[in-house]
């Protein structure tokens, strides 16, 4: 397994330069020596930026799922690859081997076929995290199906909308799911989204709660007994490289969610080869990323990157704070888990909760800890560090996108260290560049500028689906011959990353550039302040003046003095240019079910522009956008 395993700081320096001196030749080598293929490629990579075009590994033959199950059979048939954590924690978990993952993928294959489904066409999933949601997204790979996961959060409205886009025949869902102490009628959703979905012909309903549900003659199966009467024998049918593999469907700053499209091959080595590197998973560690299979994360970070490496993955069903606070660290006790991936978000929520927590459980089985979704904050990040690293953990701050398929930029233990905030140095293969606004690149090594990429990497979305030229025009239109990534960077003179936010999160105040992540990290250092979101708003002198929206930790009587701590502790820490306009302290911030904040949002209301918010039934938290509205100044 020549060049698959990175171990050292020596080892990244010459692979990174073998990938960007000769990248055929070192993709080639590595896909060839570490995957099953049933037909070599003719050509390694074949692009052309500005069309856009991507091809890798063109003219190989393969089946993801052999590589992610089949080949471990001789040796770790029995080998844990997922563990079911339930929402109770009172319930018992379940270890799937690699054996029973097999045996389930295949009956569910089959009784994919025998709906009809075959090479091709789409199939919506929308399950809460239970084995039957991997199991599903393996099965439609079997069958090169293309799956399509809708996190089952989101509104009939969102569900419907992702359907249509891509025209999904059937749909995979259960009659409910547990969130904490409540149910959710997912059935409920199906049906109302299912009313304005013509293509949708066949539903297979998985039980969970084992609620009273509607079941619509000649459209709606029990899942179950489909499976009890299906072959535990499916052979895998054979892809093409650049077959596609899924869509997942990302917001857009319209509103109109974008339909990203990951083919396989390229997509099954960068994943595989993120996944073994930047979490530095040995043999008999145990994985766990906290994230749900509807998100990008989940894809690669719970499904195929840790089993393409034969790994135990950990699927999570329930809340961090359910039945309390503790439940995290109950769980990595209990299984031992090695590796720990989850988003800022849950860090800060956890952060502010009594220590005892987590001092309750024996969590030194920990080796590395990571973040995902967005860039942390530097209290976060060294709470964080103490407490769940017990200062001994190198966090992995990891930087990609859905469209990216895989990490892009991140520390890598052993090889090179960490620093609070930054996501440090790009990942084998990665050509990260910064740009100016008028198009050139940046080239002094101390720097900050629109992040770029310059060469594709093997996991890059294809395009978006049924719309390619909403796909070239978001992402190569902006800069020559390179792939937009929508985020500022700073760059060190040692060449380590830092992401800023979006770039239309970069607020140009009076002439000067400021990025709100470090405003935020500013403001998120007093003592009383929970979490901070700043957008722009339209200024008649300074051009742009910056709002702030707040969440406190506990309400304060004295907004008055609060105000004027804040705005002092920005001045100390970036300028007195920096300081809020405006300042909103709210119940809490708009965010997407995977933890963002939708500063989108936070935005339109800033500039008094409400009246076209999207469709906000797909947030955590709705509720609050109607409260930060009826308080805006």
């Amino acid at each position: 397994m020549a060049n698959y395993s990175i171990t050292n700081n020596e080892l990244y320096h010459e692979n990174y330069k073998q990938a960007s001196n000769n990248p055929k030749q070192f993709w080639g080598d590595l896909a060839k020596e570490n995957f099953v293929w049933k037909k070599p490629w003719d050509s390694v990579l074949d692009f052309d930026f500005s069309i856009p075009k991507i091809s890798w590994f063109d003219g190989a033959q393969l089946n993801i799922t052999e590589n992610c199950i089949d080949r471990h059979l001789k040796t770790n048939a029995n080998k844990t690859a997922i563990i079911f954590e339930p929402n109770d924690s009172n319930s018992s978990p379940e270890h799937i081997s690699y054996k029973d993952l097999h045996e389930r993928v295949n009956k569910f294959a089959n009784v994919l076929k025998s709906r009809g489904i075959k090479k091709g066409d789409r199939v919506c999933i929308y399950l809460p995290m239970i084995p039957e949601l991997a199991v599903s997204v393996l099965a439609c790979a079997r069958i090169r199906a293309i799956q399509s996961v809708v996190f089952a959060g989101f509104s009939s409205i969102a569900l419907a909308t992702r359907i249509n886009d891509c025209d999904c025949s059937l749909l995979i869902t259960s009659d409910g799911s547990y969130r904490g102490k409540k149910t959710i009628d997912l059935k409920g959703i199906v049906d109302e989204a299912l009313e304005s979905c013509p293509s949708v012909k066949n539903v297979l309903v998985a039980k969970r709660i084992h609620s009273d549900i509607n079941m619509k003659e000649d459209r709606d199966q029990w899942l179950q007994p489909l499976l009890d009467d299906a072959s535990i024998q499916c052979t895998p049918v054979v892809m093409d490289a650049e077959d596609p593999l899924f869509i997942l469907y990302t917001s857009g700053s319209t509103g109109q969610p974008k339909g990203m499209v990951h083919t396989t091959a390229g997509y099954m080595v960068y994943t595989a080869y993120t996944f073994k590197n930047v979490f530095q998973y040995k043999a008999d560690d145990i994985y766990w990323c906290t994230a749900d299979i509807g998100w990008i994360t989940g894809h690669s970070y719970i499904v195929y990157g840790p089993l393409l490496n034969g790994a135990t993955t950990v699927m999570f069903e329930g809340e961090p704070s359910y039945p309390d606070y503790g439940r995290f660290w109950e769980i990595v006790e209990k299984h031992k888990v090695s590796q720990f991936y989850t988003a800022p978000t849950a860090i800060r929520a956890l952060a502010k909760q009594d220590l005892s927590f987590v001092t309750s459980y024996d969590i030194s089985s920990l080796k590395v800890i990571g973040t995902v979704g967005e860039p942390i904050n530097e209290e976060a990040w060294q709470w964080y560090h103490k407490h769940i690293g017990q200062n001994r953990c190198p966090i992995v701050d990891t930087w990609w996108q859905t469209e990216t398929g895989g990490i892009l930029i991140s520390p890598m233990p052993n090889c090179y260290e960490g620093k609070p905030t930054y996501a440090t140095l790009p990942f084998v293969g990665v050509k990260p560049v910064l740009m100016d606004e008028n198009g050139r690149e940046i080239l002094e090594s101390k720097a900050e500028g629109r992040l770029c990429i310059k060469y594709p990497w093997p996991s890059i979305a294809r395009t978006i689906w049924g719309n390619h030229k909403r796909y070239k025009d978001t992402y190569f239109s902006a800069y020559k011959n390179c792939y937009f990534t929508g985020d500022g960077a700073l760059r060190e003179e040692n060449g380590h990353y830092r992401i800023t936010g979006r770039v239309d999160d970069v607020i140009i105040v009076s002439g000067h550039n400021l990025g709100t992540a470090p405003i935020e990290d500013a403001i998120n250092e007093h003592d009383q302040v929970a979490e901070s979101a700043i957008v722009g708003f339209a200024h008649p002198i300074k051009g742009n003046a910056l709002y702030g929206y707040i969440t406190l930790k506990n309400e304060s009587s004295n907004q008055t003095e609060l105000q004027s701590e804040i705005n002092q502790l920005i001045t100390t820490h970036i300028g007195p240019i920096a300081k809020l306009d405006k300042m909103q302290f709210t119940n809490g911030l708009p965010k997407t079910r995977s933890g963002k904040i939708m500063r989108r949002i936070l935005r339109k209301i800033a500039n008094k522009d409400s009246s076209n918010l999207g469709d906000i039934s797909t947030l955590l938290n709705p509720e609050v956008v109607e409260d930060i509205i009826k308080n805006s100044l």
